[in-house]
């Protein structure tokens, strides 16, 4: 296996054999003056005695051959050979020991037992890191994708022997740690329909989470807004409701995507909403999409008779044959390009204002049908056009809970169903367990990244206030939101904090399978990206992975901080600008920045 280019191997090779030579003399090795963790922090870590191992200058990393893990290995190899990190000002002590010789750590081998274990939701993600005072260090996994977690995690454990000196590098201490996921889903929501993504910021993402052991890119591909996604059998919808011809998403590039993220690790969920946020559709098909080109909300009338919950109006009409032709091309389509078995078919904030704009859907009602009904006739007939791939159907939880649309659980197969949390917090999660279905945690009041940001829509004069805002509707002043529905900003402790699982029975905690942070982009694209995610995203991918509690059951923010602030700075160090935590001094002065001692 190739690792380094010769020449600068053996520019290496040269300064580490020097280094060594000084090494040995002065029989000085580097101690770590408090335990260092990776993020996420591991289920069970034993050190082994307090003396760093100096990594051999031809180190590599040794596997069976597959596919996506052979990528990985090559990968990390540059990675280790490459990063040369040192902790924001870490304090080292150094001993001295009674040895001649320092032996130093050659290789890494990686043994899977399951080769054949395909990345879809379940799989085994455990491993265990062995690594010895020197020669060769082990890690074993039941799959290809345990691996990925396990040399994920000690690529962490690699850094520089000093603040100073690039060689050798050192891995921290002799270590054996066992890991393995609390959740099988641990996902980002990433919305490519307000603002568009470049393909390249889309790949740096899903490799950001792989350095964060998340393992579900879920892909708000399409909105109100904009219909991205180019499809063969239905081409029109990107032609005509893309924002230009260089904002959309070729088959090309979704199989790069998919591709990528089983390099790393990480599945890819398509979402493709239906039947509300479909305003785009109508620019290719006006026919099956109601209320296009009304006016979202009139602000001298009732909330509740809106035309969409944000500018971008647009429901399919299911009463219109021709709705179910073209979703079903779209399904076809979408389903063949993701190879997952999830499939996120959206279905949330149906707006009766909408619907009720159509004059045959005005009769139905008149005739004594219900905006239920309508929407269980949509879902009735297409969950079908889902499962027939062998996918299961993931939507909103909206579909089952909306106070004023939504469709009884007959029309939603437990077997083949999958909810999604977004309101209510732990409410909404205790109600769709309750009634037996999994659930993937979003709840906005925990892990919605764009909260805080303040309004967006234009031409709103609550913001024209000097002194005060309107007695009785705090906007500004006094608490008031200013403008975002989901306020305040979720800062990565509000994260980090959030307990999944609460108020739930142990029977109605085996069915919340993870969660998911989600960044809508009304306010985001390309340019705030990085910072808007990470590293609050990190935050959540930890109480996932390992929890947010001690052994004793306490929760460990307080500790939590400085591991993650480091972990930030090295995430920026991988090309991730992710947002500061914290002025720096807080990491120079460790304990200092506590609202409590």
């Amino acid at each position: 296996m190739k690792i380094l280019g010769s020449s600068r191997c053996i520019i290496i090779i040269c300064l580490w054999v020097f280094f060594l030579s000084h090494f040995h003399s002065s029989a000085i090795v580097a101690v770590s003056q408090e335990e260092q963790y990776p993020w996420p922090k591991p289920i069970s870590t034993v050190w082994g005695d307090a003396v760093s191992i100096p990594l051999s200058p031809t180190f590599k990393i040794v596997s069976a051959n597959h596919r996506y893990l052979q990528l990985s290995v090559s990968r990390y190899n540059r990675i280790i050979h490459s990063e040369h990190w040192f902790p924001i000002f870490s304090s080292y002590s150094y001993i001295t020991i009674n040895s001649s010789t320092v032996s130093s750590l050659e290789e890494l081998a990686v043994s899977v037992r399951d080769l054949q274990a395909d990345l879809q939701h379940g799989v085994d993600e455990s491993y265990t890191l062995t690594v010895p005072a020197g020669g060769v260090a082990n890690l074993s996994a039941q799959t290809p994708w345990g691996a990925m977690r396990g040399l994920e995690t000690f690529s962490q454990l690699v850094r520089r022997y000093n603040a100073t000196s690039i060689y050798p590098l050192v891995f921290q201490r002799q270590v054996k740690i066992i890991d393995y996921p609390l959740y099988p889903h641990r996902g980002l929501v990433l919305d490519t329909a307000r603002n568009f993504y470049p393909l390249r910021d889309i790949l740096r993402t899903i490799r950001a989470m792989s350095y964060n052991k998340l393992n579900v890119f879920h892909w708000h591909i399409t909105d109100s807004q904009s219909f991205p996604l180019e499809l063969n059998s239905e081409p029109a919808l990107a032609i005509n409701g893309s924002y230009s011809p260089d904002m959309r998403y070729s088959s090309k590039d979704v199989k790069r995507i998919v591709k990528f993220g089983r390099n790393h690790g990480v599945r890819v969920i398509p979402e493709i909403d239906t039947p509300a946020h479909s305003g785009s559709w109508a620019d290719a098909y006006p026919d099956i999409v109601t209320c296009v080109g009304t006016f979202w909300s009139d602000p001298s009338t009732s909330w509740s008779n809106r035309m969409a919950s944000e500018p971008g109006a647009g429901q399919l009409n299911p009463l219109n044959p021709n709705t179910y032709k073209v979703v079903q091309n779209v399904i076809d389509d979408v389903a063949s390009l993701f190879p997952d078995k999830f499939y996120h078919g959206g279905s949330d904030e149906v707006v009766p204002g909408c619907w009720k704009t159509d004059s045959n859907i005005q009769k139905f009602v008149a005739d004594g049908g219900s905006l239920d009904q309508l929407l269980e006739k949509f879902i009735s007939t297409t969950h079908p056009y889902i499962t027939a791939h062998n996918k299961t159907a993931i939507y909103w939880e909206d579909v089952l809970l909306d106070d004023t649309v939504k469709v009884r659980p007959q029309f939603l197969p437990r077997e083949t169903t999958i909810l999604q949390t977004w309101n209510n917090g732990p409410n909404n999660t205790k109600l769709i367990t309750a009634a037996g279905y999994r659930v993937i945690v979003s709840s906005a009041d925990f892990y919605y990244l764009d909260c805080g940001h303040g309004g967006w829509v234009g031409n709103d004069s609550r913001y024209d206030r000097q002194i005060s805002d309107v007695p009785g509707r705090p906007f500004n002043y006094n608490g008031g939101n200013g403008g975002s529905w989901c306020a305040p900003f979720k800062t990565w402790q509000r994260i980090y904090d959030y307990d999944i699982n609460y108020g739930l029975s142990e029977e109605e905690s085996k069915l919340v399978l993870g969660g998911e942070v989600a960044l809508w982009s009304e306010q985001s694209d390309r340019t705030g990206m990085d910072g808007r995610i990470w590293p609050r995203a990190s935050a959540m991918a930890e109480t996932l992975w390992s929890g947010n509690r001690d052994r004793d059951g306490k929760k460990r923010y307080a500790e939590a901080i400085g591991r993650l602030n480091q972990w930030r700075y090295r995430m920026v160090k991988r090309r991730i600008d992710a947002e500061p935590l914290q002025p720096l001094w807080c990491l120079k002065n460790p304990g200092m920045c506590n609202l409590d001692q």
